[in-house]
């Protein structure tokens, strides 16, 4: 097994793949000398995952064999990272394989913390205990949602960064909605518990989406983090981040986002700043302390929402000023913060979101995207999909 690339790239999600992708389309002189390590004999298309929970689409059209959509000329290093080594230019996997490199990229993704609410684990996918963000247990949300009877349906936010920032109140508009279609909705108090100090960030969309809280009755408790969940006893235990006292309320229903961190192997590495991310410019996507080494993706410290659709604005930067650097010249790409969180309001309604650094509308449609559309649900559900499996990871997108 060869033991140096040229590019070296860590995780094989979108970030990692759209990089690999675009550096090769670029160059064949590329071919064979790119790399991607990651354990993962999957990959996944978590975007669908919210409409899964919904009851509006198939999990199994989310996951492909990771060989199929590794590019043709990168090798799959089926292995995990254990160390980084920037001085030497070098990385060490579990299996004690040194490898070493020209340039690195970083993008391990972000790493789920299932511990880190006390006896979520032993009640989740039971006892009315859901999560979006598993694949093995997205099937019981919707068999949850289309069995409820009526009560308490309440819906979480955790004190961390999460991928997809708007995907723990997609699946909170579209079970409200589904409630309503079964007959159960006057039966039903639904609540949302989160630990932003709002529903959005961004004015514009914060206001839309105000009045659609508003327009389905939907209770909200921010700056408000789940600490504990007990299923057997349909309880749940929150912290009020202001004041740090403690409520317990009771539910028919729970649908948790779990806090979310930088994978350890990264957090506890030379590359991280704080809170263990990447350490990277916040343009040029450039390491602040190692010029051969990039970082992008949710496990970045970019100031901005960690989303596939800001992983499509960054891969082109990141391989357009490698590309730069191997021949010398000045890094011109640039990354604007561009974001965006398509946020599903019902089975046929999404606000479209895109904005930048400076949460600010950044939109791309010839109308305005803060209005809830019909048109934009179907772009989500029918044609996203296929623009990231054919597109954004063939590096043309």
């Amino acid at each position: 097994m060869k033991s140096h690339f040229r590019i070296l790239i860590i995780g094989a999600g979108s970030a990692g793949i759209s990089v690999a992708s675009r550096l090769l389309r670029h160059s064949s002189a590329f071919k064979h000398d790119i790399a991607l390590i990651d354990p993962a004999e999957h990959h996944f298309y978590q975007p669908l995952w919210t409409l899964v929970g919904g009851g509006a689409a198939k999990k199994e059209f989310s996951k492909r064999e990771m060989e199929s959509v590794i590019p043709f000329g990168t090798h799959h290093i089926q292995q995990s990272v254990i160390a980084f080594d920037p001085d030497n230019n070098q990385v060490r996997t579990e299996e004690g394989q040194i490898i070493s490199y020209e340039f690195l990229v970083v993008a391990p993704g972000i790493e789920i913390n299932w511990d880190g609410i006390k006896g979520l684990k032993e009640t989740l996918g039971k006892n009315g205990v859901c999560s979006n963000y598993s694949y093995e247990h997205v099937d019981y949300t919707w068999e949850t949602i289309r069995n409820f009877k009526g009560g308490k349906a309440v819906f979480t936010h955790p004190n961390s960064p999460v991928k997809c920032g708007g995907a723990p109140q997609k699946i909170m508009y579209l079970a409200e909605e589904a409630f309503s279609l079964h007959g159960v909705r006057n039966q039903t108090e639904v609540t949302f518990n989160s630990a932003n100090p709002g529903i959005f960030d961004v004015e514009e969309y914060k206001r839309a989406l105000e009045g659609v809280i508003d327009r389905k009755q939907i209770k909200t408790n921010f700056r408000t983090n789940l600490t504990e969940v007990r299923g057997e006893e349909k309880e749940a235990v929150f912290e009020n981040l202001d004041t740090g006292e403690t409520f317990t309320t009771s539910f028919d229903m729970i649908h948790v986002t779990p806090p979310m961190r930088a994978p350890s192997f990264l957090a506890d590495s030379p590359l991280a700043g704080e809170g263990g991310w990447v350490d990277v410019h916040k343009h040029t996507l450039q390491h602040a302390k190692y010029a051969n080494v990039f970082g992008l993706g949710d496990a970045s410290n970019l100031p901005t929402s960690k989303t596939g659709a800001a992983i499509r604005k960054q891969a082109p930067v990141v391989a357009n000023n490698i590309l730069s650097l191997l021949k010398g010249s000045p890094m011109e790409a640039f990354y604007d913060g561009y974001s965006s969180c398509p946020i599903v309001t019902g089975y046929r309604s999404l606000i479209l979101a895109e904005f930048d650094y400076f949460k600010m509308p950044k939109e791309s449609m010839p109308f305005n995207q803060a209005k809830e559309r019909q048109s934009m649900y179907h772009l989500k559900k029918d044609f996203l999909p296929i623009i990231y499996w054919n597109g954004m990871l063939k590096g043309v997108m």
